[in-house]
């Protein structure tokens, strides 16, 4: 097994208010793009592709009830999509995994016009963003 070089991202952990809810919808969205199960556990789940991992637990020492984007801390995790047809296709999906297209009215240029993404929130307030890769830069 190689080594993965140094400084590179060994995981994430993001604590949740509802293990199951979050597990829902980012474990659908996560496996869509590639990531595997990797760890369940009383309390926790996480998921990985390569040798980066995303751990989302629900911790009894939350210190709070919700996530707010817009505070110190996480404002959301970005990932990159295969295409625009992959962008579109999960979009599409969302929905019935509790994700919701924020933006609507800029969809699919929100983050401006040489960007083709998309910005989704769950229900616990939590934001992801799709960004198609393209060969021409965008």
């Amino acid at each position: 097994m190689n080594r993965p070089a140094g400084g590179t991202l060994h995981h994430v952990e993001i604590w949740v208010p509802d293990l199951e809810r979050a597990a829902s919808s980012f474990g659908w969205l996560l496996e869509a793009l590639g990531h595997a199960p990797f760890q369940n556990w009383d309390g926790g789940r996480s998921w990985r592709l390569g040798e980066t991992y995303l751990v989302f637990e629900q911790s009894p020492a939350l210190t709070a009830g919700e996530h707010d984007r817009c505070r110190p801390g996480l404002n959301h995790l970005a990932f990159h999509v295969e295409d625009r047809r992959t962008v579109d296709d999960l979009v599409r999906r969302a929905p019935r995994h509790g994700w919701t297209l924020m933006f609507p009215d800029r969809h699919p240029h929100a983050g401006g016009e040489r960007t083709y993404a998309a910005y989704l929130e769950n229900a616990d307030g939590f934001e992801v963003e799709l960004v198609a890769f393209e060969g021409d830069g965008n």
